[in-house]
């Protein structure tokens, strides 16, 4: 289980925006779903190989954190003794999975069925950007929460708490998988995808590589060219439905986060107030979501179509 900052970023009004990537047994994933104001695009069941998928549980199988004993309610009540039973026998259960899902492939069923049998001894990777933590580590770091997502909670704290944000003015981005360091006594900013040459891209190019890379954890290979960028980018906005969720990891910082008299004529498309004033867009609180620039983001007429 593992937490890594791969973004982090501070407007000059003091709000922050940080972008994790996250690898953690997939029989929590659902808690963690549970927080609607993370942005998030996760490993997918439909998108990886049946075999790849079977060979990463025999090779590192997902488990529950402890053992707890069975009692009533929701909790756990203290551990088994045996920890070494407990984990051979969950072993045991996912090869009788991998032998159910070797079945299904037998007869010709698609991955997104046949990987389904294995998902409880699966590691997932997702990638989530946020504005707001707070409700999320006052339940999940808590005694009574599942302990496999509270060491989630814990490596991520641990990880936020080492990383130092990069101060964004209205203009500038906030980009996941992409390099960048202010350049010209700190006038401008450089936008870069190899860490050694530092070769500079532009701002344009810069989104394309950082919503393609989001993407792509979908099928946990990660291709941070320009090419493969532009391609993927292209197929997500050329959609019918457009795949909009990856471009929400980009954000740059709000002009005016709280709303002031003679700025309401000024709000964007996604944005809205809150009753303290302050402004959000989507799920970020002053940070505009790059998914709002998107025509076609979200559907707001199908229902009168069908009726």
């Amino acid at each position: 289980m593992t937490a890594k900052v791969i973004a982090h970023s501070v407007s000059e009004h003091g709000k922050e925006i940080i972008t994790f990537e996250l690898v953690y047994p997939r029989m929590v994933h659902s808690e963690l779903m549970t927080h609607r104001l993370f942005s998030r695009n996760a490993a997918s069941s439909r998108a990886i190989p049946i075999d790849k998928l079977i060979n990463l549980v025999k090779t590192d199988c997902a488990k529950p954190v402890e053992w707890g004993l069975n009692q009533a309610g929701m909790q756990a009540k203290g551990v088994h003794k045996y920890p070494e039973i407990c984990d051979f026998a969950w072993r045991v259960a996912s090869r009788l999975a991998i032998v159910s899902a070797k079945m299904l492939q037998k007869l010709g069923l698609h991955k997104q069925i046949c990987n389904r049998v294995i998902e409880p001894f699966q590691f997932i990777k997702t990638i989530v950007t946020a504005t707001e933590l707070d409700n999320f580590f006052w339940l999940r770091d808590h005694k009574d929460a599942d302990p496999t997502i509270r060491k989630l909670a814990l490596e991520m704290w641990e990880a936020k708490e080492q990383s130092i944000p990069m101060f964004l003015s209205h203009g500038e981005y906030h980009l996941p998988y992409v390099g960048s360091e202010f350049v010209s006594g700190g006038m401008h900013i450089k936008y870069y995808l190899d860490e050694n040459t530092k070769k500079g891209i532009s701002l344009k190019d810069a989104i394309k590589v950082s919503t393609s890379c989001c993407a792509q954890v979908s099928y946990r290979v990660l291709d941070d060219s320009l090419e493969k960028a532009t391609k993927i980018y292209d197929q997500l906005v050329g959609m019918s439905p457009v795949h909009a969720s990856p471009f929400e990891h980009v954000a740059t910082p709000m002009k005016w986060p709280h709303i002031q008299d003679d700025h309401w004529s000024e709000l964007s498309a996604g944005e809205h107030i809150d009753s303290n004033g302050d402004i959000w867009s989507g799920n970020f609180k002053g940070w505009t979501q790059y998914r709002q620039q998107i025509p076609n983001n979200v559907c707001w007429d199908y229902m009168k179509g069908v009726l």
